[in-house]
């Protein structure tokens, strides 16, 4: 199955051009902002780099969150955009999911994917085999620091919010963004994801008259 997989919800805009779990080809840049600008050039390249024309996709994959407010509208925009232009499926991924398919663990040993959410929090979630053994949450950090520590065994801590959890052990991968291969892993073990943005808690940012953006 080819899908073109998008992902611009944290510190980098990736697009990858992926046929089961083997990424075809790739264009990764690591960026703050300025997805919006760099997306459709990136993706055109991805696609000409595979030798793949965009009607021989056969679905459209797209991070959907936690993370950056404005990078995940941005992805989903030109997702949904693209899909409705091809007639595919765009299919939603969980960007903590992403993160724990980049770490490497022991059987049945747990793996805290963990972003900087900045104000104290860290948006996290718990795996054990890449499978997600609770819902994703944001957490102070200081509750997030007690929950890791409670593991019995080694863990594996991956994210940008990995080296804010104070622990004596524990391996650390500080991941600013997953990379193309954990987006085609996780691509393809779950295709069928809903393509709606995660929020964990309102935005910073505020609307004129002091709406949140929806």
């Amino acid at each position: 199955m080819k899908t073109l997989i998008i992902d611009t919800a944290l510190g980098a805009c990736t697009a990858v051009a992926a046929e089961g779990v083997r990424v075809v080809a790739a264009e990764t840049e690591i960026m703050a902002r300025g997805h919006q600008e760099r997306l459709g050039g990136m993706v055109r390249t991805a696609m000409a780099s595979a030798g793949w024309s965009f009607d021989q996709l056969d679905r459209i994959a797209v991070t959907t969150g936690p993370g950056s407010f404005t990078g995940l509208r941005v992805g989903l925009a030109f997702a949904q955009g693209l899909g409705l232009a091809l007639d595919r499926p765009v299919n939603g991924l969980s960007t903590l999911a992403a993160l724990a398919h980049d770490a490497e663990a022991a059987p049945g040993a747990a793996v805290w994917a963990l972003i900087d959410a900045r104000r104290g929090q860290v948006y996290g979630q718990r795996f054990v085999d890449r499978a997600a053994t609770e819902g994703p949450a944001a957490l102070a950090i200081e509750k997030a620091t007690a929950r890791v520590a409670g593991e019995d065994g080694g863990v594996t801590l991956v994210g940008t919010g990995a080296n804010l959890i104070a622990l004596m052990a524990g391996r650390v991968i500080d991941r600013i963004a997953p990379s193309p291969e954990a987006l085609a892993r996780l691509a393809a073990d779950h295709p069928g994801g809903e393509a709606r943005p995660l929020y964990l808690r309102a935005p910073d940012a505020k609307l004129p008259g002091g709406r949140d953006p929806e």
